[in-house]
């Protein structure tokens, strides 16, 4: 417990899945965590087997795409001190269908997750990270975020537009030692996916997304969820910040990348 000692860090989404996982990889490596979900009895009971491995660990009950509850979560992290962490993995899978056919309201709700809860906890985490001369941030994205997948709208573009906030948060504050990263986390079968295996919509609408799920092995699952957190506490450390502001994959050479940035 050396790499991140001492650090505060947020992290949304954090009562299962892939947020479950890097909350309790943060905190395995030093860092003071704050979880932060809307399901409060998930995130306590993280931050139970935080407490119990050692660790200091905080539970907010926090609706991403409230302003309020947004601001109660970064002031409750702050008692850690100011947060020097971010990982924005709140997501949410659906609606499925093509535009024309899925409800718009539906849809726009998908965009206030992926996209505005990001911009609020960043703006929020932002103005500390700056007063502290360093920070970073991790918004957990998707492949989908580089190309259009039929049917699966409100996902990709909610996922590529938090790569284009990520692009702007980097430009912008990465002068004042804060950097932002975009992480594709690879293929993992959370309780997310598993509710698009599930869904009557998404049987309709992603016939070859539910068979791809399907052929998914689970040691390949969760070969990428320990390897989305081996990057995710690199990132945080500072090892890969001559990459920030940019879409990276578990899947890529981080450390070629950062030869050839060099």
């Amino acid at each position: 417990m050396t790499t991140l000692t001492g650090q505060s860090a947020l992290v949304t989404g954090a009562g299962r899945g892939i947020g479950k996982a890097i909350a309790l990889r943060l905190a395995a490596e030093g860092a003071k965590v704050t979880l932060a979900a809307r399901s409060l009895d998930q995130i306590e009971s993280v931050a139970a087997q935080i407490r119990a491995a050692g660790g200091e660990a905080a539970a907010i009950a926090t609706d991403v795409t409230d302003h309020t509850a947004v601001a109660n979560a970064v002031a409750a992290a702050n008692r850690f001190g100011r947060v020097s962490i971010l990982v924005n993995n709140a997501g949410i899978a659906g609606p499925y269908g093509p535009i024309g056919v899925v409800d718009p309201l539906e849809w726009w709700a998908s965009q206030q997750v992926h996209a505005l809860g990001p911009l609020l906890f960043m703006s929020a985490v932002i103005p500390g990270m700056r007063a502290r001369a360093g920070g970073r941030i991790i918004n957990i994205v998707s492949r989908a975020a580089l190309e259009p997948v039929p049917h699966l709208s409100a996902y990709a573009v909610g996922k590529c537009t938090a790569v284009r906030l990520t692009e702007h948060v980097d430009l912008e504050h990465k002068q004042h030692s804060v950097r932002a990263f975009a992480l594709h986390p690879g293929t993992i079968i959370t309780d997310m996916a598993r509710g698009t295996l599930s869904s009557l919509e998404a049987q309709r609408w992603m016939a070859d997304g539910i068979e791809f799920l399907k052929a998914r092995r689970p040691e390949d699952s969760d070969a990428d969820l320990a390897r989305c957190t081996d990057v995710v506490v690199a990132l945080a450390a500072g090892r890969y910040d001559a990459l920030g502001g940019r879409y990276l994959s578990i899947d890529w050479d981080l450390d070629a990348k950062l030869r050839e940035s060099a």
